[in-house]
């Protein structure tokens, strides 16, 4: 048995869609909490819970991600959470694909993998199916070596009782759940067959409010001062780089790879500037990214 912990704000186009592919797989024993403070949200939820015994409405209170989390894994009455979130939806079978990873009592979570749905004809929608490829390629070869996995916000499974309280200022809360279990000596699987279908942004303006956050995050003590290890500016680089030139499959694709090697630099800045330097908090640093939703 299991707790889906559907997070969403004001996502009133894909919260339909991403409720109904949850629900589609989840058993009689299972439940669906969506956990949301806005009041449309809610009403959708709420007329779920009405014809859906496994669906509850939990209402936060806006203070961030890793707030509104802490008060679904309260509510939750399943040791196993999955998080996903309401603008993305889950592919069939993706649940199963997560149980049947954590069959293993050495494993203490398991991540899915993103799929852009962006075009990749538009700058934007090819970085997006660069980053999310090569994080795949970077996940297949570290599970099969066993190494340390960061598990992605988007979809993942992991142990209740090995992450009791997420940091509610942490920038991060995927690598934080996921350095916490690595630490306690719990492996992180990858259920590569988990598809989790993402539509990623279309301005830099909203590329870069993401990718600060996430990044961000990665600064964080929560992180830096962790033992195990997997993402930074010069592990993306040493690892990330060559993966990158050999992805383009036309001229203009290369073009884009080489200003994205170039945004990568402006974001690194930025999260120097912003998270290192000024030490803007969650609330400062979390803004909405429009075309996502």
């Amino acid at each position: 048995m299991l707790s889906v912990l559907l997070t969403s704000f004001q996502e009133l186009r894909t919260i339909r869609q991403a409720i109904d592919a949850c629900l589609s797989q989840l058993g009689s024993e299972d439940e669906l909490l969506v956990i949301a403070p806005d009041d449309a949200t809610r009403d959708i939820a709420l007329a779920y819970q009405a014809q859906d015994a496994r669906v509850r409405y939990v209402a936060d209170y806006q203070r961030g991600k890793p707030a509104a989390l802490n008060i679904g894994k309260q509510a939750a009455r399943h040791e196993i959470l999955v998080l996903t979130d309401g603008d993305v939806y889950i592919a069939e079978h993706a649940v199963n694909a997560l149980k049947a990873a954590l069959a293993d009592e050495q494993v203490g979570a398991v991540t899915a993998r993103p799929i852009s749905t962006s075009p990749r004809d538009t700058m934007l929608g090819y970085w997006s199916h660069l980053l999310t490829d090569a994080a795949h390629a970077a996940r297949e070869r570290r599970a099969a070596e066993s190494q340390f996995l960061l598990c992605s916000g988007y979809l993942f499974a992991y142990r209740k009782s090995l992450v009791p309280h997420i940091p509610e200022d942490a920038l991060a809360e995927d690598a934080v759940i996921s350095h916490r279990i690595a630490e306690q000596g719990k492996r992180i699987a990858y259920a590569p067959q988990a598809h989790v279908f993402v539509k990623y942004p279309a301005t830099y303006r909203d590329w870069l409010r993401q990718k600060v956050r996430s990044a961000g995050g990665y600064t964080q003590s929560y992180v830096t001062q962790s033992p195990v290890k997997m993402r930074s500016a010069w592990l993306e680089i040493r690892d990330g780089a060559l993966f990158a030139l050999r992805y383009p499959k036309t001229w203009r694709e290369r073009l884009w790879t080489l200003a994205l090697f170039m945004a990568r630099l402006h974001l690194w800045l930025l999260v120097y500037w912003r998270v290192r330097v000024r030490k803007l908090p969650l609330t400062t640093l979390w803004k909405r990214v429009v075309t996502t939703k």
